[in-house]
């Protein structure tokens, strides 16, 4: 797109990881810090005086949240206060665009999608961390940024599946960690419903998003990125396509009844999406599997990784739409 790129992240946190495999260093502006420190993050900002920002830094894995919700509260909620107050004063910046998640609104299981005007909340500690940064963000928004000019907008992306993922405890990496050794995957809840949705799709919606808001100001808002309603499956689905894709692999189904709480249900409502900012889903949800499982097999065999995530954008964006 011809902008000047520059990142702020932690170093890495798996072997192997998408940044190396990519050589993503080569082509932006990189930096290694946590933004838990302010200062790090504010350092950063003077410097590469953003005119777009899009936050997308996260501690963001449900069992990690159970595990160290500390880390998971002073990351998420923390973390995105520290970002929105680096970008105060700095007169670079025009937009931003704070990525939440899918499990930030409170979950009554009435099996109904969440609009962007449900209310907000969180059993578990990654979805009440998450929905306390959606109140971080309209703070801000309200009490500085949009005075200031900044249009700042958030993002509820549902359940993302694509090539390039390590993360523990996740669907789609535990089963290509399992699968591509011969072990197999054991599930805890196969009949969990999720919005699941290539990770191409919300990246679109968020670029549109913060161009829409460089034009209109005034969108700056909470916006649902997901699949059709009615594309939202079931785990076992995605396994079973996943399967078929991927060539080979072997599942243990648990009963659905975990030591921990989580949803058995959750969908998005995306009409706001589409009616504000024309974004429409471009791939069904057994393209997106079938992608997904191409890219690891391809990357097993090796194939550059680099080479694929550009194949995947070049078919994404061949399809015209969102961005």
């Amino acid at each position: 797109m011809g902008a000047r790129v520059s990142g702020l992240s932690l170093a890495p946190g798996t072997k192997p990881n998408l940044f190396e495999l990519t050589r993503l260093s080569e082509g932006v502006d990189s930096h290694i810090a946590d933004i838990r420190d302010a200062k790090s993050v504010s350092d950063v900002v003077r410097k590469v005086r953003p005119e777009v920002v899009l936050h997308l830094a996260a501690q963001a894995l449900v069992l990690d949240g159970y595990a160290d919700p500390l880390t998971t509260f002073a990351t998420n909620v923390q973390g995105t206060a520290n970002v929105l107050d680096a970008l105060r004063g700095q007169d670079s910046v025009r937009v931003a665009v704070a990525i939440t998640t899918d499990k930030v609104y409170e979950n009554a299981e009435t099996a109904f999608p969440f609009r962007e005007s449900d209310p907000l909340g969180g059993h578990d500690p990654y979805s009440a961390s998450k929905a306390a940064c959606e109140i971080v963000v309209a703070s801000y928004r309200r009490a500085f940024l949009a005075d200031a000019g900044v249009a700042l907008a958030s993002a509820r992306a549902g359940n993302v599946i694509g090539g390039g993922d390590w993360a523990a405890n996740r669907l789609i990496p535990d089963a290509v960690r399992g699968w591509g050794t011969g072990v197999p995957l054991d599930v805890r809840r196969p009949l969990a419903v999720r919005p699941w949705q290539h990770v191409l799709e919300p990246l679109a919606g968020y670029l549109l998003l913060a161009e829409a808001l460089w034009a209109a100001p005034t969108l700056a808002d909470g916006y649902n990125f997901g699949p059709e309603t009615s594309e939202a499956a079931p785990v076992r689905r995605v396994l079973e396509l996943a399967r078929a894709a991927f060539g080979r692999g072997e599942t243990t189904w648990g009963e659905g009844g975990p030591q921990i709480h989580e949803a058995n249900w959750l969908s998005l409502e995306i009409s706001k999406s589409r009616r504000v900012l024309g974004v429409t889903p471009r791939w069904d949800l057994d393209t997106c599997v079938r992608r997904t499982m191409g890219w690891y097999r391809a990357q097993l065999g090796g194939a550059d990784a680099r080479d694929l995530c550009y194949a995947d954008i070049e078919a994404f964006e061949a399809l015209g739409g969102t961005a």
